[in-house]
């Protein structure tokens, strides 16, 4: 089973490659963060022509998540727990049946929080700590279960270009990066690293100063495992190569291979 997150950045704007790649890569789920389409707006046939599934959760203009899969939803949940003021439209859960069970997959889209020493900030670290609160409650119905999506984290150090040119930028504070590993120190699995600790496995490149060209990319799209779908992992690619091609999004799509017999 091939569980993908990709920040499209515009599903309308980005729809042709969007196609063109999951015509390549035949995830069989899909994680799509800042769709910038209300849900009538979503172009769900093009998708649907492909075999998938289509559940969304928009917002007009940016935000907007959204979950394709060949399988068929047994349920779906929108929006993230624990504040019911929070109106921006970044987290969509689902439930599909395998072999066996079910495979639970949440799709997020971590708010920047830049600048900081700002109420963006601020909004940014309770937003992870909803997060985090969510992910323990899930946990203990112990069944596979994947967070998946954009983090607007950079975890490590090897996990930027250059480190040093992020030390002010919320994606790199200490705050942050302290809230992801409380994530990870629930016992959930970063599957990219869980198979690749190597350094320069990039998702993003800024659209300026010819950052592709140069690779000076950072990695914050992320896929987290809970043990049991830890348990399944087989492997994690990072499709780069998506970066190259005509109107790209500024990231990339990353893809989970998990082992469901029947998948």
């Amino acid at each position: 089973m091939r569980i993908a997150t990709w920040n499209i950045n515009g599903v309308k704007a980005r729809i042709e490659t969007a196609l063109s790649w999951l015509e390549e890569a035949a995830p069989d789920v899909v994680c799509l963060q800042e769709i910038k389409s209300i849900d009538e707006g979503f172009p769900r046939e093009a998708f649907e022509r492909l075999g998938y599934n289509v559940e969304t959760h928009g917002q007009k203009g940016f935000n907007g998540v959204a979950l394709l899969s060949k399988l068929p939803f047994d349920e779906v949940s929108r929006g993230l727990p624990g504040d019911p003021d929070d109106v921006q439209a970044r987290f969509i859960e689902g439930v599909v049946s395998v072999k066996g069970g079910v495979v639970r997959v949440g799709c997020l889209y971590l708010p920047n929080g830049n600048p900081i020493g700002t109420e963006k900030f601020d909004y940014k670290l309770a937003w992870m700590r909803r997060l985090e609160a969510h992910a323990r409650e899930r946990l203990l119905l112990e069944e596979p279960f994947v967070l998946a999506g954009d983090y607007n984290v950079i975890p490590d150090g090897k996990d930027a270009w250059d480190p040093r040119a992020w030390v002010n930028d919320a994606l790199y504070q200490p705050e942050s990066r302290m809230a992801f590993r409380s994530l990870l120190n629930l016992g959930f699995t970063d599957a990219l690293r869980a198979v690749d600790d190597s350094p320069g496995r990039y998702t993003f490149w800024d659209y300026q100063a010819g950052s592709w060209q140069k690779n000076w990319g950072i990695r914050i799209d992320h896929l987290l495992l809970s043990p049991q779908a830890a348990d399944r992992l087989q492997g994690c690619e990072v499709a780069s190569h998506v970066r190259g091609w005509e109107k790209p999004s500024d990231h990339v799509p990353v893809v989970a291979m998990l082992g469901f017999e029947g998948v």
